[in-house]
């Protein structure tokens, strides 16, 4: 069948079926329940080498494409963290969770929901939770809605807690807390970053599951590219500024119904952008650093592609490509300039727009030949890497 045109609510439908699914494999074998690995993404519109975008480079997430069923047609329920991942976690729309901002929990506000998680947990899966995967805070409870979905503790990286502190070293050699925040390494606290720390915890987890008996759901959130982006400064030589280009559409529109805009106040309260003076609500912003501000989101695009791509090869080092589903997708999109907007909070469809793809063994590719890996890890600073041709799935 061609490629799928969907909402995101099909993520809790395709998952919730796979439990199913493994469920009754183990009746028969419990080595027949497919494994699962779910990666959501931060803030993550459609700048993907995978969904057409020639300028940005995700070598590992397209070439995960290429063994998908992609979806061309994905679409949050509302472009805010929380009301987004308790929806499609939930598979309940926010009208039903009655969450459309970050202060209540479901549970009690609305009704005692099953999560995908819970539901695999309640079907003898183990359950695993890393980084960012419900939001932070009353919206899951201050626990990631723990016991109900996880088997245990879920991991967040100690290193997040800098994320908004003055990490950035600016042009006056000082340090900041700025919008724009490549970062070397070496210079930054405890000497990581959050979604670097996330991969490498859930790469021990998949060895750790590896020679379980019990079949495992693996939900691993990266938090870039979320604002601010900060990220190795390296990945900024991927994007010469002379090669960003501006959004094709930068106005505001005309008799655009106030109630329709985000006057984007989360970036305003960096150091950079409150030094440019801009005018609330519209702006505008400089086009020299509207290119710094797209370069920098593209950046982080990249430097997420690495740690997606380390975290896919290890299925292939511990032998689990074979039987794990993988299952990729976006809380939100965020806008870069289009209609004047730098934010998500909007519905217009740049805010809403997200990847989805699913990865099944034997289903959406052909199983790997012995000795032979299905997703080797791409640099994207190789000059042969390319982009890799999303599957086509045929009925």
């Amino acid at each position: 069948m061609p490629l799928l045109d969907r909402g995101l609510l099909w993520l809790s439908l395709v998952l919730g079926s796979c439990a199913s699914l493994g469920s009754a494999a183990r009746g028969n074998n419990t080595k027949d329940a497919l494994n699962v690995l779910l990666i959501i993404v931060d803030d993550l519109r459609l700048s993907l080498g995978c969904y057409g975008d020639k300028l940005i480079k995700s070598p590992n997430i397209d070439q995960l494409a290429s063994h998908s069923l992609l979806f061309q047609n994905a679409f949050a329920q509302q472009a805010v963290c929380a009301p987004s991942r308790v929806s499609f976690l939930t598979g309940r729309r926010p009208d039903t969770t009655r969450l459309y901002d970050f202060n209540s929990y479901w549970r009690v506000q609305a009704g005692n929901f099953s999560t995908i998680p819970q539901y695999f947990k309640e079907n003898g899966y183990v359950t695993m939770s890393v980084g960012k995967v419900f939001h932070p805070g009353i919206s899951s409870n201050h626990s990631d809605d723990s016991p109900y979905s996880w088997s245990f503790l879920p991991y967040h990286p100690s290193s997040e807690k800098y994320e908004n502190t003055k990490t950035c070293r600016g042009p006056d050699g000082e340090l900041h807390a700025n919008l724009i925040c490549p970062v070397d390494i070496a210079d930054i606290p405890e000497g990581t970053l959050p979604d670097i720390q996330s991969t490498k915890q859930a790469i021990k987890l998949l060895e750790k599951m590896r020679t379980s008996a019990s079949p495992f759901f693996l939900a691993v959130g990266y938090h870039k590219p979320h604002i601010p982006f900060r990220y190795p400064k390296e990945f900024q030589k991927l994007y010469p500024l002379e090669n960003i280009t501006l959004a094709s559409d930068p106005q505001v529109p005309a008799g655009l119904p106030p109630v329709a805009y985000n006057p984007w106040m989360d970036i305003r309260l960096r150091e950079d952008i409150q030094a440019l003076n801009l005018s609330v609500p519209y702006g505008p912003i400089p086009v020299d650093f509207q290119r710094k501000i797209r370069q920098s989101y593209f950046a982080s695009v990249s430097y997420l592609d690495t740690q997606v791509g380390h975290l896919l090869s290890a299925l292939d080092d511990f032998h689990l490509a074979n039987s794990t589903i993988v299952a990729f997708t976006s809380d939100h999109g965020w806008s870069l300039g289009e209609h004047g907007e730098w934010a998500k909070y909007s519905n217009f469809d740049v805010a809403t727009h997200v990847p989805l793809m699913f990865y099944v063994p034997g289903r959406t590719a052909l199983l790997p030949e012995a000795g032979k890996k299905l997703f080797p890890y791409i640099d994207p600073f190789d000059p042969a890497s390319e982009l890799m041709e999303p599957a086509k799935i045929e009925a």
